[in-house]
């Protein structure tokens, strides 16, 4: 997933804080600057709070802030990463400013002089500590573990002031300014919507790179969301890892690369600014800016221990400029520790992230993270099956004492950020943000609560459709829930449509044997309308294109009964292994028919089937993170190494009336990886063979698309059930260049566009016997729909397009290069050429 899941709850959360003030305060009102008492220069991000008062603010990007207190304070306390805390005296009046100029905690020596041929310095220190990179990069050790705290907090503001020409706050900005909030750091009020706190045990290892997560407590409190397992795992360590000594770092699923990467001085420039004390250590302080403007790339400054080269501190700085959606600044202030064994570990990690504007009288979004490790330490590699699953959630994780959060946190909660706590409550109690974080929920999840019943309704999504077989389908669908049970989930859906005046159903039962590993048994059975060349198995995930198939005119309608047994466990190591037996039946509503399977006793022309099929499946993805959503497992996708699936079917001639024995084997790969400043490739390779005799209606009919929306695994341009094979290849290929292009074209800069290319092959043919299976007419003398085959040419289409316009919509412009005159076997002509849109929320 594209790390689908986590963009989701981002998203969600974003659109709901876009639906959601300040109680204005009389007394004392402190003003001023925080600066860099060296340089002049502000300090973003500085924490400000009153001693004695639970009350705080923080420091806008140059250090600006604003802070009212109802009653006098002794002292102002302020404090920055980096830099000594400073008290300062508050006077007893009303109005006063305070400017704070911090010393730096890394302490000055005197001037040194560096003279080098061949420009600036800091690129002989650069490639010298690249060099010894190996030595101190934490992903060289054999394994190792830590205590990780994480805390998340996210902030609504820029709503209550004047917007672009002059114009009030919009609608959405007064609506805010009735709620609960604190003042921001300028002045403002800023509405707290969600706080999280996650206390954890890390292990990693390599030779195999494995990482488990241990999420011992977890306390989330937010506006649209609960404090529940799911969220509780993405606020962990997990998806916190930030390495500046790999080549690149994904983050809001761009790659950038790193400045002490091996990209280094192909992406950025450097200059050596000054030789600083970073406690007792003396650094080189080197500034590092793109090369490109244009390029997704950090600014910042790296701090590099002058006695091993090694990196101790790092600030780095995305800006507007870089392609990314909603982020107007991302920053990551980094300090690293020398560990015993030799190895640096970045042991505190802050990460900003500030909105832009989606349009020009919205507010505006902050969100921060803290991640600080303790008790670091080098071990010996776990066995390789103690790291599945890669995330544990502890059994009493919302369980702790009073005083367990005061003993975990890396230092005391300022007074700001208590008060947020104190706040966020307050707003996520108001009655129209309730009702808001539940459509909210509702559109991301599909399901409605149905409160003490213990059953979600839904999916919507499916809940109508319009056909020329049903005329009106409704459907109606309940699943329980983890109040119903921890070990139980049972689900089905009842539909009918108007116009064939038929019921359909489904009824499951899925229990779950085990949590660790992961082992579920499970039984399914059903009765719907279904079409030849639109399955579940060839749709996959894309349960938007399911349900779409269902509307307009279903060509080659059938009617399945099904009844389904399987069991499923995590063997380690990536490894997940499902068995099934299934038993189905085909009974067509179009003129359907086949000769029966030679040496069969009776010839009998016939035009229904039964099939009984054992089936077993293999999955390898050892690099992918599985969350647990209650009583329901959900990918959080694989970044470097590739998905492995591999698929036995056996038929099982007069096993509950089985009509036929056969074998259908596939396997396929679904990989990415990043080419540098070109951006990142993704393709899937798909193989199989059915090395038997049967129908075509269980032959491998790859997925065409007749609609005018672009799906990813799908055939663009084929249309529905246009070839059929028994021995296939595919590959499907996409390339995005990430705006490479249009971000050095001045005028296509500012709207973010991105540019790419996809191509997708289809390699495959029809044994003669299968051919050969398919009468002229069926018993009552009609002619029989029949099939197509590819030649030996391939099937061949390639595209280029435009996604992120607006920042939701993609145009891609497809090209069928072969089979261009091609006539399908429901006698539609292909379309050679086509525009198809989508659409997706992304960073």
């Amino acid at each position: 997933m594209k790390h689908t899941l986590r963009l989701l709850f981002l998203v969600s959360v974003w659109l709901l804080y876009a639906l959601a003030p300040a109680s204005a305060q009389s007394g004392y009102t402190i003003s001023g600057r925080v600066t860099d008492a060296a340089t002049g220069e502000g300090l973003p991000f500085a924490s400000i709070a009153a001693k004695g008062v639970t009350t705080g603010t923080t420091a806008d990007v140059e250090g600006r802030y604003t802070l009212r207190l109802r009653q006098r304070a002794d002292s102002l306390l302020v404090q920055s990463l980096g830099y000594q805390t400073g008290r300062y005296a508050i006077a007893n009046q009303s109005s006063q400013t305070i400017n704070a100029r911090l010393l730096s905690a890394a302490t000055r020596l005197q001037e040194v002089k560096v003279y080098a041929k061949g420009g600036d310095p800091a690129y002989r220190i650069m490639r010298e500590a690249i060099r010894r990179s190996d030595q101190f990069n934490p992903a060289r050790m054999p394994a190792y573990q830590y205590d990780s705290y994480t805390k998340i907090e996210g902030y609504i503001n820029n709503f209550s002031q004047k917007r672009r020409n002059q114009k009030r706050p919009g609608p959405v900005g007064r609506l805010l300014g009735k709620l609960p909030a604190i003042t921001d750091e300028n002045g403002q009020p800023a509405v707290p919507v969600f706080i999280s706190e996650t206390f954890s045990a890390f292990f990693a290892r390599t030779k195999p790179d494995k990482t488990k997560e241990q999420v011992l407590k977890s306390h989330v409190t937010g506006v649209g969301v609960s404090d529940g397992g799911l969220i509780a795992q993405l606020t962990g360590a997990s998806f916190q890892q930030y390495n500046f000594y790999r080549n690149s770092l994904l983050i809001l699923q761009k790659d950038i690369p790193s400045p002490v990467g091996a990209q280094w001085e192909t992406v950025y420039t450097f200059r050596l600014k000054d030789t600083v004390l970073l406690g007792t250590t003396p650094c080189y302080e080197i500034d590092f800016t793109p090369k490109r403007a244009s390029d997704l790339a950090f600014s910042g400054t790296v701090w590099i221990d002058t006695l091993q080269l090694g990196l101790s501190q790092i600030d780095a700085l995305v800006e507007k400029r870089a392609n990314i959606n909603f982020v107007d600044e991302l920053r990551i202030e980094q300090e690293w520790e020398l560990l015993a064994s030799g190895v640096r570990f970045p042991t505190q990690t802050r990460v900003m992230i500030d909105s832009d504007e989606p349009t020009p009288r919205a507010p505006g979004v902050l969100v921060r993270f803290l991640t600080s490790a303790s008790n670091v330490a080098k071990t010996e590699p776990k066995e390789v099956g103690f790291y599945n699953p890669s995330i544990e959630l502890a059994d009493d994780y919302r369980k702790t004492d009073s005083t367990f959060w005061q003993r975990v946190r890396p230092a005391s909660l300022g007074a700001s950020e208590w008060q947020a706590m104190r706040v966020v409550d307050s707003v996520r109690n108001v009655p129209f943000m309730k009702v808001a974080g539940e459509v909210i929920r509702l559109g991301v999840l599909g399901y409605k609560p149905l409160g003490k019943l213990n059953v979600d309704l839904g999916p919507l999504l499916y809940s109508y459709a319009n056909n020329n077989i049903e005329g009106h389908r409704f459907r109606l669908g309940l699943r329980t829930n983890t109040g119903f049970s921890r070990k139980w989930l049972l689900s089905g859906y009842v539909a009918y449509g108007t116009l064939d005046r038929q019921l359909k159903y489904s009824a499951s039962a899925e229990y779950i044997l085990n949590r660790k590993p992961w082992t579920v048994i499970g039984v399914r059975r059903s009765h719907d309308l279904e079409r030849v060349g639109i399955s579940a198995d060839n749709i996959g995930g894309n349960s938007f294109f399911a349900a779409y198939s269902r509307f307009g005119t279903i060509r080659r309608p059938y009617f399945q009964d099904e009844r389904l047994v399987y069991f499923q466990r995590e063997l380690g190591r990536g490894f997940t292994q499902t068995l099934a037996l299934r038993n189905r039946s085909f009974d067509p509503l179009f003129s359907f028919a086949y000769l029966p399977p030679a040496g069969d006793i009776d010839q009998t022309i016939r035009s229904a089937y039964k099939l009984t099929e054992f089936i077993s499946e293999t999955r390898f993805a050892p690099d992918e993170v599985m969350l647990q959503n209650d009583n329901v497992r959900v990918s959080a996708g694989a970044v470097r190494k590739p998905i492995y699936t591999f698929r036995y079917a056996v038929g099982l001639r007069h096993v509950l009336g089985s009509d036929f024995t056969y074998h259908r084997l596939s396997a396929s790969m679904k990989h990415s990886f990043r080419m540098g400043v070109l951006g990142r490739t993704y393709y899937t390779l798909n193989a199989g063979i059915i090395p038997s005799t049967v129908p075509y209606p269980l032959l491998y009919t790859p997925l065409g698309n007749e609609s005018s929306f672009y799906v990813g695994n799908a055939f663009n341009m084929m249309n529905f059930f246009e070839f059929v094979c028994d021995r296939w290849a595919t590959v499907q290929v996409e390339h995005n260049f990430n705006g490479l292009l249009f971000n050095r074209i001045p005028l296509l800069r500012r709207l973010k566009w991105r540019e790419l290319v996809t191509g997708k092959v289809l390699e495959g043919n029809v044994s003669t016997s299968n051919m050969a299976l398919i009468p002229a007419t069926n018993a009552t003398g009609q002619a029989v729909d029949g099939f197509q085959s590819l030649s030996r040419v391939p099937y061949v289409e390639v595209g280029y397009g435009i996604d992120n316009i607006f920042k939701v919509l993609r145009v891609d412009a497809i090209h069928r290069l072969t089979y261009r005159n091609n006539i399908s076997p429901a006698g539609i002509p292909v379309t050679p050429f086509a525009i198809k849109v989508s659409g997706w929320l992304a960073f």
